[in-house]
């Protein structure tokens, strides 16, 4: 475990971005690697069918918005175990509900996943993808139990600033995951070719890996047995799951209205067609390992925040801050001018050249990075800014700002810049980028407003 230097309030800006990066690049290895598993199972199914790719981006959206729900809870015991570190038995009972309320949340979502064609047939979708994606989930969805314990795991791990293994057990599941998709979607090694439902087996395969082996690691790690984190795990501690639920739902809205504006897009968009659906999918999947990027630095600083608040170090929350945004600045750089720079070599690898399809989908996923290159700083504000106010243990007003911004504004000027004004894919686009601006500039606001970020700047002038 990283141990906390003397003095943390005279460390230089510069220290204090070495040591995000320290904490933050295996989570962003981590969470670029869970990508990959959506990104491969994207590629595979755009060579196998683009109805099938239709269907799987339809179902993995409406998995990842349910999963994102109840990550909020593990998002919640994230600052919570890094204030408490050094009290073992704090930290085993924040853990063990934290995996309570995930599992709880799983069993009653399932139904969701089995029941989906229905849902998403009143959602205006083409009956034929509603009809794949709920053959997908009700295979897929039963991975939403190892997936929230992966999530309340994962945080336990990196509360305590173990972040390495996360990295490596997630790239291990991808590395499984690819070659799943391999054997079952295309029928390899002498299975059967199963498409769609070969690739929902592969993803659920994957989730339980890599529970079992942060769990294990969880139980048997180096300096990890003082925690005994399932030790008596049948022992309820209600104040502390009223604690986290507290914390977490607010965590948990955000994090819905900020997935939820990206299914809403999905939904508008899958009213024009499948191949604007797959074009879509494959935009998304793209700027989904960015998006990871700035929030393994963010949880990061989730972290880092979470332990100068513990001590009260205004000076100490304002220096992560600033080694925080300086990394999410360079992120954003780096983004840009990929996205303007080689976005055709980013789509084309994710639909086979001689599909009919091929040039619709080429030239529309083209479109859509340059839009998202346009929304690169406010999605970088507001992952930061939201990251900062969880470790301060500040999470309700973040979810009324995330509501207005998303769902107030985000949501109606999709609709009315896509569908409305005729602008198509690239208008739905342009309407989440005015929503996560609004976003972000609320969000940042909030914390450069905290009593101890005040008192760190009335301090320094």
């Amino acid at each position: 475990m990283e141990q906390t230097t003397p003095h943390p309030q005279a460390q230089s800006v510069t220290e204090h971005v070495r040591r995000t990066l320290v904490l933050g690049l295996p989570l962003i290895g981590s969470h670029l690697a869970q990508t990959a598993v959506g990104i491969v199972d994207t590629i595979m199914l755009g060579w196998y069918s683009i109805a099938a790719l239709a269907a799987s981006v339809l179902g993995s959206t409406l998995f990842f918005t349910v999963f994102i729900i109840g990550s909020g809870f593990s998002a919640a015991a994230l600052p919570k175990v890094a204030a408490a570190q050094d009290d073992p038995q704090r930290v085993r009972r924040i853990t063990r509900m934290t995996l309570w309320l995930g599992v709880a949340f799983s069993l009653l979502t399932y139904p969701i996943f089995f029941f989906a064609e229905p849902l998403l047939l009143m959602l205006r979708q083409d009956a034929g993808v509603a009809a794949g994606a709920q053959e997908y989930l009700r295979i897929a969805g039963l991975g939403m139990v190892p997936a929230m314990i992966v999530a309340g795991l994962r945080s336990h791990l990196a509360g305590l600033e173990r972040t390495a293994v996360v990295l490596w057990a997630t790239l291990g599941a991808a590395a499984v995951n690819a070659f799943l998709n391999w054997v079952l979607i295309f029928g390899k090694l002498g299975a059967p070719e199963l498409g769609l439902v070969g690739a929902a087996y592969a993803s659920l395969s994957v989730h339980a890996v890599m529970a079992i082996v942060l769990a294990i690691y969880a139980m048997r790690g180096p300096a990890m047995a003082q925690f005994e984190v399932f030790v008596r795990f049948w022992r309820a501690d209600w104040l502390e799951a009223r604690e986290i639920f507290a914390l977490g739902w607010p965590i948990s809205l955000t994090l819905l209205a900020e997935s939820g504006l990206f299914m809403a897009s999905g939904l508008i968009i899958g009213t024009l067609g499948a191949v604007p659906l797959a074009a879509h999918g494959i935009a998304l999947q793209i700027t989904s390992a960015t998006f990871m990027v700035h929030l393994g630095l963010s949880a990061a600083v989730t972290v880092r925040a979470g332990t100068a608040y513990a001590r009260g170090d205004g000076a100490a929350l304002r220096k992560v801050a600033q080694a925080g945004l300086i990394l999410a600045t360079l992120v954003v750089a780096i983004t840009v001018a990929a996205f303007f720079g080689v976005p055709g070599v980013m789509v084309r690898g994710f639909v086979d050249a001689s599909d009919p399809a091929f040039p619709a989908i080429l030239s529309l996923g083209v479109t859509l990075l340059m839009v998202a290159a346009l929304f690169q700083v406010a999605d970088a504000a507001q992952v930061m800014a939201l990251g900062l106010l969880r470790g301060v243990q500040d999470t309700r007003k973040p979810m009324v700002f995330a509501l207005i911004g998303y769902w107030g504004i985000g949501v109606p000027c999709s609709y009315v810049l896509g569908l409305t004004l005729g602008l198509g894919p690239a208008g739905v686009w342009l309407g989440l980028a005015v929503g996560l601006s609004v976003a972000g500039a609320l969000m940042t606001r909030r914390f450069l407003r905290h009593p101890l970020m005040r008192a760190a700047q009335s301090v320094t002038s």
